[in-house]
């Protein structure tokens, strides 16, 4: 039975660095059909989060005030280090899945990245994990 993070967190992770650019990240997001990518350095430690949320803001803002012609090229100069963000819940991979879920629901996240004792990434729990979880669990009965 699933209990533990480690147990239900996705591990085959798509990350990019601070100096990944919006255009990078943008076009991951669409190639891979992902909403969030995790921001490491060159140790694979955690250092942000970009969000889609995050990225719609940005790449809406850059359409509404320079045109849709000028997209590309501007996201090739923001940093994703400049939009990414810092503040977020980090979860070890032992913790229980039944007081996690209680911090989902209550704050709405969408993912929560998982790291070792000295911030390694090594998966992250998105709200999708527990809908898959949930449709296991309903096809049982």
């Amino acid at each position: 039975m699933t209990q533990t993070v480690s147990d239900l967190m996705t591990t085959n992770l798509f990350t990019v660095s601070t100096s990944s650019t919006l255009h990078d990240a943008h076009n991951l997001m669409k190639e891979k059909s992902i909403r969030h990518i995790p921001v490491v350095d060159e140790n694979n430690l955690l250092v942000g989060i970009l969000t889609q949320k995050i990225m719609i803001a940005k790449v809406m803002g850059i359409v509404t005030t320079f045109g849709e012609n000028s997209l590309q090229r501007r996201e090739k100069k923001i940093k994703v280090e400049d939009i990414m963000t810092t503040d977020f819940i980090r979860l070890a991979p032992s913790q229980s899945l039944q007081e996690v879920v209680t911090f989902f629901v209550e704050n709405r996240h969408g993912c929560m990245p998982v790291v070792d004792e000295n911030n390694k990434l090594l998966g992250l729990l998105t709200s999708s994990d527990f809908v898959k979880l949930a449709a296991r669990l309903l096809s049982i009965n």
